[in-house]
């Protein structure tokens, strides 16, 4: 059938991207890894006001849900959470997302037992048992103090045991990744300090532990990895474990990028696959594996990922062995003593889903599909990954969607509708998961650009340092050049472009708008308008950032707040702007939404706010994800002059 792109009909609705799938978080194996060969992890039920729900499969597949009603295992620490549950012989432990409270939970059908204090202001993640003492050990925040009149909570390792708390480690601002060795001798965990994010310069740090009673002791506290090197440069250092002989591995960027090390007895840091590729990614929430051991004696090898792909590392010979899985994309992984190596598996034409690859054979098994195939892929667009110049003479990269739609065509002759994506962070990147938000657009005659603009990971430590001091600038350009690239080869129509983002990717989004002519309309998903504003209120973790991506606010960080704000300049705005906000978000208050759509209201330019009560930065009850997809589209319809097919809406936007 032949129809203007904006105006196909598809089957891919917005009730259908919430109600007939699942989000997939966490990832676990049971820490001791000979206990069972289950696998563990916490999903995201959208049609239960976004609860997150821990369930376990064993090597067969038999799916058992754990976590009842009542209770939601999503934990908050650095307001992102992460880190949510672990599992010790058998037995589930997590942070319950109401009171924060740690939970112990004997089975799939016995009721969690609360470990910590109930009337306490604590949260809970990242844990870790240690068989040899008994002993929890687990990051925990301390908001307590601030009811005592603290700027801002307290962040601390601390050690649980029969209903006892211990602070085991304090002074830095951050914590993360706390593990004993082995032998119940040592602790190594991960600190940053304020301005730092824990991309930018982290620590490893290691301890001797001892026990008197049931007291922790650490001596001997060392530095083992990471600050700055000789030059100055930063180190970012993350998620250390150790082997079963009691040696040290961490995931390092001294190379400038995110590879594998080995610390030896002698000391000597070991690149174990030296690569222009890396593995894990910004730890914007705690928890999550990049890489697993082997859990046998000799502890011979490393299953993780560079790049994406599903590898193998042969800790001795440092031969590396790439699996083929039939996905292009794997993460989050766990290694049983029975042979099964699970993770989370995704490509651009398959829903995220959890996988078992059997160590011997190589044979994979699909465990748990986050969402099965709802309709014909003949709807759904593959993305191309692209680059293309921008500004500095520099390289920006993306992933081009194309309109598809197995139903239509276009007239001849017609260019699509073009919708940029900026992503938040925006110290983040974009994945090649089929995802049927983004299939939302697509399916309807849009084409998508996602970009990953300089700022992301995944492309080295110099990439992503590069918006440092340079956030409201680099993202900009590189979102303008690639309008001006796609439309240079045809793709876009130059007067029927859109943009939006979440986050840190919707100032990015009010930015475009504000100091470019590029884009006809856009839409903010609790987007940052006021940079001051955000410095001087936002939750602990991200309160200093702006140090980073600006400069410290006494040290001209003031003036390019003011310089870089869209609050600031909307005289210079003329295009139409929509808006969705939380109104619980701690991480960019609805303030931010509500300045920026009054003031737009004030000057008689088209815009719209929807305001979602009960939510917070991200929305995850479904019925708001549907108003989110069909307000945005229904928008962009009425701005742009289409009608959006199959819309049954009537939102009010103001100046139209």
């Amino acid at each position: 059938m032949e129809a203007g792109y904006g105006t196909w009909t598809s089957p891919i609705t917005s009730k259908l991207c919430t109600e007939s799938g699942v989000d997939l978080m966490l990832l676990q194996v049971d820490q001791d890894p000979h206990f069972s060969d289950t696998v563990y992890w916490n999903e995201v039920h959208f049609n239960e006001g976004g609860r997150y729900v821990i369930c376990s499969a064993d090597r067969h597949g038999k799916i058992t849900q754990w976590t009842p009603e009542g209770f939601n295992a999503r934990s908050t620490v650095h307001e992102y959470g992460g880190g949510d549950f672990f599992v010790y012989q058998g037995v589930v432990y997590f942070t319950n997302f109401s009171d924060q409270t740690l939970y112990r939970q004997t089975g799939p059908e016995a009721k969690p037992e609360a470990l910590t204090d109930t009337s306490k202001s604590f949260r809970y993640a990242n844990a870790f048992f240690d068989p040899k003492n008994g002993h929890i050990f687990c990051v925990r925040e301390d908001h307590e103090v601030v009811k005592s009149g603290a700027k801002e909570a307290k962040n601390e390792i601390v050690s649980i045991k029969d209903g006892k708390e211990q602070i085991v480690v304090s002074g830095a601002d951050f914590y993360a990744s706390p593990k004993v060795s082995p032998d119940g001798k040592k602790i190594v965990w991960v600190e940053w300090t304020h301005p730092n994010m824990p991309w930018d310069s982290t620590r490893i740090m290691v301890a001797e532990l001892t026990q008197n009673g049931d007291q922790v002791l650490l001596e001997t506290k060392t530095q083992v990895a990471g600050g700055q090197d000789a030059s100055g440069i930063d180190w970012s250092v993350i998620q250390p474990s150790w082997t079963p002989q009691g040696e040290l591995l961490y995931i390092g960027d001294q190379s400038n990028w995110w590879n594998l090390y080995l610390v030896k007895e002698s000391g000597e840091h070991v690149n174990l696959h030296p690569v222009d590729a890396e593995i894990g990614g910004p730890q914007w929430v705690l928890g999550r594996t990049a890489y697993a051991l082997e859990p046998s004696s000799n502890g011979g090898r490393i299953l993780t990922s560079f790049g994406g792909e599903f590898g193998i590392i042969d800790v001795k010979t440092k031969a590396y062995k790439k699996v083929e899985t039939g996905f292009t994309c794997h993460d989050r992984y766990g290694w049983t003593a029975e042979g099964s190596m699970y993770c989370v598996a995704y490509s651009g034409t398959q829903f995220p889903q959890v996988i078992r690859v059997d160590a011997s054979t190589e044979q994979v098994n699909v465990i748990r599909v986050s969402m099965e195939p709802p309709v014909d892929n003949g709807y759904f667009s593959v993305p191309e990954k692209i680059s293309y110049p921008t500004t500095k003479a520099e390289t920006c990269f993306g992933l081009y969607y194309p309109p598809t739609n197995k139903d239509y065509k276009a007239p001849a002759g017609e260019l699509p509708p073009l919708l940029v994506r900026a992503h938040g962070g925006p110290t983040g990147a974009f994945f090649t998961s089929l995802d049927l938000r983004l299939q939302y657009f697509t399916s309807r005659g849009f084409a998508v650009l996602c970009v990953d603009y300089r700022g992301s990971t995944g492309y080295g430590k110099t990439y992503r340092h590069r918006l440092r001091n340079l956030w409201g600038v680099l993202d900009i350009d590189d979102c303008c050049e690639g309008v001006k690239y796609l439309r240079s080869k045809g793709l876009a129509d130059p007067k029927r472009t859109c943009i939006d983002g979440r986050s840190a990717g919707g100032y990015t989004t009010l930015a475009c708008l504000t100091f470019t002519d590029v884009f006809q309309v856009g839409v903010s998903h609790f987007g940052v308008s006021d940079l001051e504003a955000l410095m001087k209120d936002t939750h602990k973790f991200e309160s200093r950032y702006l140090d980073i991506l600006l400069a410290p606010f006494n040290a001209g960080g003031a003036e390019l707040c003011k310089e870089r704000s869209p609050i600031h300049h909307v005289d210079r705005l003329k295009t139409a702007l929509g808006f969705f906000q939380g109104d619980e978000d701690k991480i960019v208050p609805p303030n931010q939404a509500e300045m920026m759509y009054k003031a737009i209201k004030e000057k008689g330019i088209p815009t719209m706010f929807v305001l979602f009560k009960g939510e917070q930065h991200g929305f995850r009850k479904s019925e708001n994800i549907q108003m989110c997809l069909d307000g945005e589209f229904y928008f962009f319809g009425k701005v742009l002059g289409f009608q959006p097919a199959g819309l049954d809406l009537n939102l009010p936007i103001d100046n139209l």
